[in-house]
């Protein structure tokens, strides 16, 4: 079996594992922004560098699953996620999960992809 792991500066976790073709991947705002308009637009240009590093990309996008600290920000978060997923062949199934997460965390995005 050949996985390939994607280090994160963190303890215990990679950003992605690549295997046998699939990608699972984790993004957050690195910089942990302000509001709930940047930091998704933060995580989303993470995902792109994480994608594009394990050799996807938003049209290998099969699965997403948003996790929000508040669930009432979603139409706040989907604002950005539909300028930034583009046009349909691109789009996900995708689910978006109110839950507590690190403090000053707003969103985490996890999906699984395929590589291009």
């Amino acid at each position: 079996m050949n996985i390939q792991r994607f280090r994160y500066p963190g303890l215990g976790r990679c950003e992605a594992v690549v295997s046998d073709g699939m990608v699972n991947a984790v993004a957050t705002d690195p910089a942990l922004s302000t509001g709930i308009l940047l930091q998704p637009r933060n995580a989303l240009a993470e995902l792109d560098r994480i994608l594009d590093s394990t050799g996807s990309g938003k049209l290998g996008l099969l699965q997403a699953t948003v996790y929000l600290s508040d669930i009432k920000q979603k139409s706040d978060f989907d604002a950005v996620w539909i300028k930034w997923i583009g046009p349909e062949e691109n789009w996900p199934q995708r689910a978006c999960v109110g839950v507590g997460l690190d403090k000053g965390c707003l969103v985490e995005i996890v999906v699984t992809a395929k590589t291009l």
